[in-house]
């Protein structure tokens, strides 16, 4: 299982987590209808995700808190129930942040700020979301893990390899290999 190390280190608390994941090959966001209904359906229509860097931000209300939910991410044999489970099934994550108590309208509000973040799928990941246009934010090819720790102050960070091309980790919590 990727990021083994985060079993025991990640919070089974209530919060919000972020998963930046690193897609090397094309991906059609969703392959059938278009998940949200305010545009209608579009079977087949929906959006492609180049090969590139992704911040996809998310909560964890339920039991296990934020660790259940980020292993179950992490897990490449899952059910595929939520949009960024294709994402992941089909990419690498390759750093997690946790915040206890968080929420992910404002992560995504705040990484939305950063200079060159886009939204590339509306509607991805927050189809129950009025807010939001997406969970999902395209990182710019040059990000590095400071920009993200700077937008995103009091949240732990874990990775297994640096984002972008830095050759630090968040905040060299764990290292593991995918």
């Amino acid at each position: 299982m990727p990021l083994i190390a985060l079993k025991d280190e990640l919070p089974a608390t209530p919060g919000a987590y972020v998963l930046v994941i690193r897609l090397r090959r094309r991906l059609r966001a969703w392959p059938g209808t278009d998940p949200q209904p305010r545009s209608g359906p579009q079977p087949g229509s929906g959006p492609v995700l180049a090969p590139g860097l992704y911040l996809y931000a998310g909560s964890a209300n339920g039991p296990g808190g934020i660790r259940a939910r980020v292993l179950r991410h992490t897990r490449r044999n899952k059910l595929r129930h939520w949009h960024v489970d294709r994402l992941t099934g089909n990419a690498r994550v390759i750093a997690v942040a946790a915040m206890v108590g968080g929420n992910e309208c404002k992560i995504v509000e705040a990484v939305s700020a950063l200079p060159q973040v886009t939204v590339p799928a509306p509607g991805f990941g927050s189809s129950d979301c009025r807010t939001c246009p997406a969970h999902l934010l395209a990182l710019p090819p040059a990000s590095g893990p400071n920009d993200l720790v700077a937008a995103l102050p009091g949240a732990v960070w874990w990775g297994t390899q640096p984002p972008g091309n830095c050759d630090i980790l968040p905040s060299g919590k764990s290292e593991t290999s995918a």
